[in-house]
């Protein structure tokens, strides 16, 4: 059977060569732009808070994914050195880029004087909804799929053909794990836009984020067969999703025994 791939090229300008990983990776990145920057208009921040933030966060983010990824493999990169910045072939790390977020985040709100937490608690269905939009981009790269499945099972999953024939790769049908994670992020961003209108405490939006997005990745990360390992049976994704798991719900019932949280999601101040 000769099924041809989709392109991984989404036009070429002389010698630039535009990829649909990037451009997919870039509307995500758009899409949650625009739904932070209205709410936080909403929530009483100044106008340009997150235009400020994304021209720091956005390269941070993805600098920090490429050197995740590129540390727990570098195995094959130090006898590659120029494929590196290669990131359009793909490889970055989510957990990567989620830590230089969130850290850019931190400094921007201590440097603007305005809550750390209010302006996680504000990006997190934004956050959620790019990684949804973001694993289209490893779909065009035939990358981040599960191990050997039949045609049979896929079409009794009743995808369109064009996801059935993306996941024939040299013979073989695999599982569109990429598809599972999308959908998953996909729901949890309507949990988290309901959640806004409970009106939970201050920063408990942004770990319902976490818990929420690690679950699903230890679940999916095990139907994986490119995942960065710690040890030869250990998934580096799903040690970290635990972790995450556990150490965010011991910090939603700290804050609130301490009082540390009593500042709702919806308080301007």
């Amino acid at each position: 059977m000769n099924i041809e791939p989709l392109s991984r090229v989404a036009f070429e300008l002389g010698p630039l060569t535009v990829y649909w990983y990037g451009i997919i990776i870039g509307f995500g990145a758009l899409l949650g732009f625009i739904i932070a920057q209205r709410e936080s208009e909403k929530r009483g921040l100044p106008k340009d808070t997150f235009s400020d933030l994304l021209l720091f966060a956005i390269p941070i983010a993805l600098i920090s994914a490429r050197v995740y990824y590129v540390a727990f493999k570098w195995e094959y990169y130090k006898d590659n050195l120029s494929d590196v910045i290669a990131i359009w072939e793909g490889g970055i790390a989510i957990h990567g880029a989620l830590i230089g977020a969130t850290l850019t985040g931190y400094f921007f709100a201590k440097i603007k004087k305005i809550s750390f937490w209010k302006l996680v608690d504000i990006a997190a269905p934004s956050i959620i909804l790019g990684q949804a939009i973001g694993r289209w981009g490893n779909f065009m790269n035939q990358e981040a799929h599960g191990g050997p499945v039949t045609r049979e099972f896929l079409e009794g999953l009743y995808l369109p053909e064009f996801i059935i024939n993306q996941m024939y790769i040299d013979g073989v049908y695999y599982h569109p794990t990429f598809l599972y994670e999308s959908i998953w992020n996909l729901i949890g961003f309507v949990l988290l836009l309901s959640l806004r209108k409970v009106n939970l405490r201050r920063g408990e939006l942004f770990f319902t984020y976490i818990i929420w997005y690690s679950i699903g990745r230890f679940f999916i990360e095990g139907m994986r067969t490119d995942s960065l390992m710690l040890t030869e049976s250990l998934r580096i994704a799903q040690v970290i999703s635990i972790v995450l798991v556990l150490v965010s719900i011991v910090v939603i019932i700290y804050r609130r025994k301490t009082g540390l949280t009593k500042k709702r999601y919806t308080d301007l101040n």
